[in-house]
């Protein structure tokens, strides 16, 4: 079977501000935005120049969701966590972020997988994104 992911969906409080803040912190454009009248449920997906693409959702009544702090805390609650995007750049990709509004939740530092450094961030309702950095060992010994 071949597949590959699409995109992430969040559901999201404050629709106008969390779009303006993917679109200004990731570079993120729109593809298409809807709305069904039924449901009254409103969505736009953004699509960074890489292809990897987040769905932000609203629905009038909705409440917030157990949001954790952080990749441990979430761990455990069952369901969705976080997501994660890669950068060869780790560090000033971060500290983007940051300027941007992310909450700090773990800076950059060694992950547990072998060639990979990784941090943690949350959008402003607290969505957990993690950033990962991928390296090969031999080149990096090399150097």
């Amino acid at each position: 079977m071949t597949c590959r992911l699409d995109h992430v969906g969040l559901n999201v409080r404050d629709f106008a501000a969390q779009t303006r803040w993917y679109r200004a912190a990731f570079g993120l454009e729109p593809v298409f935005e809807f709305h069904l009248e039924g449901p009254g449920l409103s969505g736009v997906v953004l699509e960074h120049p890489r292809g990897w693409r987040v769905e932000l959702l609203t629905r009038p009544g909705s409440t917030p969701g157990p949001r954790a702090p952080d990749p441990l805390t979430a761990a455990l609650t069952e369901g969705y966590g976080h997501f994660a995007v890669t950068t060869p750049e780790l560090d000033p990709v971060y500290a983007a972020l940051v300027a941007h509004g992310a909450g700090e939740v773990m800076k950059p530092g060694p992950s547990p997988e072998p060639g990979v450094r990784m941090a943690w961030v949350s959008d402003p309702e607290g969505n957990l994104i993690e950033l990962i950095e991928k390296f090969d060992p031999v080149a990096k010994n090399a150097e």
